[in-house]
């Protein structure tokens, strides 16, 4: 790969390959397929979750990996929570690690500057920040991170709940943040992604839309539910 992640993910699309734990596709080689896909159909980037995905799918495919490791556990930070968890990811081949910025890590006793810093130093990657509001994006972006990304919008109890893209915050913090903005979360359309770009995102992140074949049928079910011809 020539060039850095960050640079050949600009204005592109980047395709989040995640499957739930009960999900037919919760496999290493079936996410490295997606990847796959991913890459055949022009996306410049792909989010995976965990290092035996991350694995298989850098084995597979040629563009950037954000990587992420999710850790669900009594803390409200799970997405990538610890140095040891970004480690693990670029030790599987991850070219930037994500990691969850949202105000709760306040409160784990790992400042996220401090996490920053050491993945910098020891991994040698780019980080992004995944956030939930703008304070939190520019205070990320103050603690040494490479990207802000809009991930947690709408999942933190501080956060607006809307059921599409917060296209004011991916314009807001483009406007405020000294790193770029990536836009993530609830994107569903070409034209949703399109807005985002043009609201000043680096980048676009989509996922179930494109990857979840169970969300892609159940919007098609509830369409036809409720647009069948009169009885």
């Amino acid at each position: 790969m020539t060039g850095s992640p960050i640079a050949r993910i600009k204005g592109r699309l980047v395709v989040s390959c995640q499957a739930l734990p009960d999900s037919p596709l919760h496999r290493p080689a079936i996410i490295a397929a997606l990847a796959q896909c991913a890459e055949r159909g022009g996306a410049a980037g792909v989010r995976i979750d965990g290092p035996d995905d991350i694995a298989a799918v850098r084995s597979t495919v040629g563009i950037p990996i954000i990587g992420i490791y999710k850790i669900r556990s009594a803390s409200p930070i799970y997405i990538t929570p610890t140095f040891e968890s970004a480690r693990a990811v670029v030790r599987a081949g991850a070219d930037i690690v994500a990691v969850q910025a949202t105000r709760e890590r306040d409160d784990t006793g790992l400042p996220l500057s401090a996490l920053v810093a050491r993945v910098h130093a020891e991994c040698g990657v780019p980080v992004m920040a995944d956030v939930s509001t703008v304070e939190e994006g520019l205070a990320a972006a103050a603690a040494g991170a490479d990207l802000v990304a809009t991930t947690m919008a709408g999942y933190t109890p501080h956060s607006r709940k809307l059921p599409g893209p917060d296209i004011e915050l991916v314009a807001e913090l483009s406007r405020r943040s000294p790193v770029p903005v990536v836009a993530e979360g609830r994107i569903q359309t070409p034209e949703d992604a399109a807005a985002a770009r043009r609201a000043g995102a680096w980048a676009v992140v989509v996922g179930r839309a494109i990857t979840m074949p169970e969300a892609i049928t159940e919007r098609f079910v509830r369409a036809l539910a409720g647009g069948g011809p009169p009885e």
